[in-house]
């Protein structure tokens, strides 16, 4: 096994929680469930039985089986290959990084720079790569602190975000290339790279697809979602740029998260507890 899953039990619940305005009491009156056991669920002192589970299930709009299944911990995304990327941590920050390339040109992307920057400089040169774009999947500071050092050593990167967010960058906002749902970048000789907004966990949350890779930042996560930190976007954002957007791409699309391991389309629509 890998990279241990961004969310337990206890964040699933609480996300879903919030997001749908039950309290410990709401949930204790409607299932009849105790709710100090309830409170304990949900500091991650305890974890419910498949059956509470699948009681406290359709008052937060969860799926019962995959809420129980988090609960048990019997789901892990299977391993995913994806030759064209390379993932490093983003210390000391617990945040992943990516770089993903064109074997041809060696032609590549840096997403989301964070952390000591000697360390991204030192993935890529270490690669051997040419740094055409840096994409931002979102304003916070665990995904996009590096990128004034990054930029400052490799001027001839294009940095990519979205515009309700870009405003993170300071004084490099002005010559950033703003994210316009759906349309394309090129990249080296041919390929592309599809921006999607998707809002909800900041106004500007974006993802990035590249081939059958898709880079979610902080909105899908393996088995979850991000929270809703947006100025005007909100938890609604979150499970309707997912349901709209990313679960129409093939099952087979790989998924690199900003926290925790990898999965694909097709592992979330069937096992992901928020997408009944």
């Amino acid at each position: 096994m890998g990279l241990p899953l961004e969310d337990d039990f206890s964040d699933v619940l609480r996300k879903a929680m919030l997001g749908t305005g039950a309290d410990a009491r709401a949930l204790a009156r409607a299932t009849g469930l105790d709710p100090k056991a309830i409170a304990a669920w949900v500091s991650g002192t305890s974890a419910p039985d498949d059956a509470q589970a699948r009681a406290i299930a359709p008052m937060l709009r969860l799926d019962p089986g995959r809420l129980a299944d988090a609960a048990a911990r019997r789901w892990y995304p299977p391993h995913v290959e994806a030759p064209d990327v390379r993932h490093h941590p983003q210390d000391p920050h617990p945040s992943n990084g990516y770089v993903f390339f064109l074997e041809g040109s060696r032609r590549a992307a840096l997403v989301d720079p964070a952390g000591i920057p000697a360390n991204l400089l030192r993935v890529l040169r270490d690669g051997a790569y040419t740094l055409e774009y840096i994409l931002i999947t979102h304003k916070h500071a665990d995904h996009c602190d590096a990128t004034a050092d990054v930029a400052a050593a490799l001027p001839g990167a294009t940095i990519v975000m979205h515009a309700l967010d870009v405003h993170a960058l300071g004084s490099l906002a002005s010559k950033a290339t703003l994210v316009r749902d759906g349309e394309e970048l090129p990249f080296g000789d041919g390929a592309r790279i599809r921006m999607i907004h998707t809002p909800g966990h900041t106004d500007g949350s974006s993802s990035y697809l590249f081939k059958s890779t898709l880079f979610t930042g902080d909105t899908l996560f393996a088995g979850s979602v991000g929270g809703a930190y947006g100025d005007v976007s909100t938890y609604e954002d979150i499970l309707n740029s997912v349901r709209s957007k990313l679960f129409s791409l093939p099952e087979e699309t790989a998924i690199m998260p900003g926290h925790g391991p990898p999965s694909t389309i097709g592992e979330e629509r069937e096992h992901n507890p928020f997408f009944p």
